[in-house]
């Protein structure tokens, strides 16, 4: 107990004393021109940006300028927000935008989709708009930051169309508690199967993908490195063994570090940074004698992650377009880039680095990686990414979805038919992912069928596709999700088809749960009869 509230109250400390204590280098006057950028960024990112354009600004064009931050949520949520936005202003016939400037940080693929144009009908009318707006850096200026390829493992890291700029780069992986894991008699985890551990049951933290891009990134990585069955499989149980689902992305790393859970999955800048503060929190506090491993630690699953470009871009109406101009081009100039890797101390010794937090993220800019000597984390993802495996646009689409559907609406069911199945006295310890091919225990055999199963969507015509299958994704989606069965009554005419799949998969794979708990049972009472 006195470990879960110490530890919380070290990482407010050193997130909040600096930032009482910080070393403002100009001052901004109450009429300075408000620069507002909505972000899912952390505190430590908002700040050494929000500092170091205010001061370049003031340098470089003789006027202050006040970057002002919101924060409504997670990169899901925000284009939630901004869709809804945009549909009642387009709806009632009003200019979209002029509330924001940027949009700064989250995923490519929250941007595409932000990239692409919501539409609204109004009587015959169709109205469209998209909520970003294209910009025309010019090929050179792009290749002076990008280098002459724009992709990294085969991922853009711009829009071709010039809607958005990747300004750094994420790697997934898992942060966990090494405190914890020796008490569980667990390894450090090393690949993402660790997750699945039966030891684990109860210590671990996830995150709903349906309210983070991040997270819904970390899992399709899993997914096209590892392959559509064997990621659910892995998945599956590591929500099984969650002790409860965080409300955002950054939870799950303070979680890890408070000790309320062993391991969980996160952006990688995430887990760096809580180890790098812990670490901090335990040398300060001298919890931690010389030589001792660091509590926390993070790893990128090898061959197992992918790199991401995580994105900035204007916002359609931005009240200062000249202004959000330059502060896209200071984040990805080479003053910019610094902050995100160089350490405390830089200033000083380069003439760039951020003031108080060492953001432990990687630069996008390739020109950097010419001096990654001088970063805090020695990686260049440019030399380690790589293409994936098992590439399927249909993939991101079906995650939150599926995942909705068999973990986040029973949970309680979920973590009790996988209780059943590890305590058979048939499955195997010690043998990493077990699935039903690895038994001959017809009873585990068909425990472990039930829990690994998909269920089955139809289409028109008594047709039927098998969400097992990773070749019947796209039907179901252009089907069910975009409209192509809109005509063919498949759901009530009003209901929302994402929500009806969700609902009918989340009742379909409680009835799985279900028969696998009295499968366990069943067996419990057999055994009673035989002792007596």
């Amino acid at each position: 107990m006195t470990t879960r509230i110490v530890i919380p109250l070290i990482v407010l400390v050193l997130v909040v004393l600096p930032l009482a204590f910080r070393r403002d280098t100009i001052e901004i006057p109450d009429d300075a021109t408000k620069l507002v950028i909505v972000s899912p960024h952390n505190e430590q990112i908002r700040y050494e940006f929000g500092r170091a354009f205010e001061l370049w600004h003031v340098e470089e064009h003789g006027e202050p300028v006040n970057v002002v931050w919101a924060t409504p949520g997670g990169t899901s949520e925000i284009r939630r927000m901004l869709h809804a936005q945009w549909e009642a202003s387009l709806a009632e016939g009003r200019p979209v935008g002029g509330n924001w400037d940027l949009m700064f940080g989250g995923g490519t693929y929250e941007f595409m989709e932000l990239a692409k144009p919501v539409r609204v009908r109004v009587g015959d009318e169709e109205r469209s708009e998209t909520v970003l707006a294209p910009l025309e850096l010019g090929r050179d200026y792009l290749d002076s930051v990008y280098g002459s390829d724009p992709n990294i493992g085969g991922v853009p890291m711009y829009s071709p169309d010039g809607y958005w700029f990747g300004a750094a780069l994420s790697g997934f992986g898992i942060v966990y508690n090494r405190d914890l894991l020796l008490q569980l008699s667990v390894p450090d985890p090393v690949v993402w199967a660790d997750l699945a551990d039966p030891r684990l049951e109860g210590a671990v933290s996830l995150v709903s993908p349906l309210k983070s891009g991040s997270v819904t990134t970390a899992f399709e990585a899993i997914m096209q490195r590892l392959g559509w069955t064997q990621g659910w499989r892995i998945l599956r149980r590591a929500a099984a063994n969650t002790r409860g689902f965080a409300a955002s992305a950054p939870i799950t790393p303070l979680e890890v570090s408070s000790g309320e859970v062993a391991a969980g999955i996160c952006i990688d800048f995430y887990g760096r940074y809580q180890a790098q503060a812990m670490k901090a929190g335990d040398l300060e506090s001298g919890a931690r004698l010389k030589g001792e491993v660091d509590r926390v630690g993070y790893i990128d699953p090898p061959r197992q992650t992918v790199i991401d470009p995580d994105p900035i871009a204007m916002i359609r109406g931005a009240p200062h377009q000249e202004l959000a101009l330059r502060f896209i081009k200071f984040v990805l100039s080479p003053r910019g880039q610094a902050l995100w890797q160089y350490p405390i101390g830089s200033i000083e010794a380069h003439g760039m680095g951020p003031e108080l937090f060492e953001l432990r993220r990687m630069p996008i800019r390739r020109s950097m990686y010419a001096h990654v000597d001088r970063f805090v984390d020695k990686v260049d993802p440019f030399l380690i990414a790589e293409p994936v495996k098992f590439p399927n646009r249909a993939f991101r689409t079906f995650i939150p979805l599926i995942f909705d559907a068999f973990a986040m609406r029973e949970p309680e069911l979920l973590t009790e038919a996988w209780v059943a199945i590890i305590t058979h006295p048939a499955y195997p310890k010690d043998a990493g992912v077990v699935a039903a091919e690895d038994v001959t225990d017809p009873e585990l055999k068909g425990m472990l069928e039930r829990f690994d199963s998909m269920p089955v969507v139809h289409g028109p015509d008594g047709t039927a596709y098998d969400m097992a299958v990773p070749e019947d994704l796209a039907a179901v989606k252009a089907g069910w999700l975009r409209g192509g069965w809109d005509e063919d009554e498949l759901w009530p005419a009003q209901a929302d088809p994402a929500m009806v799949l969700r609902r009918n998969w989340g009742e379909w794979f409680a009835g799985q749960y279900r028969s696998i708990i009295n499968l366990g049972e069943v067996r419990h009472a057999r055994h009673d009869v035989v002792d007596r």
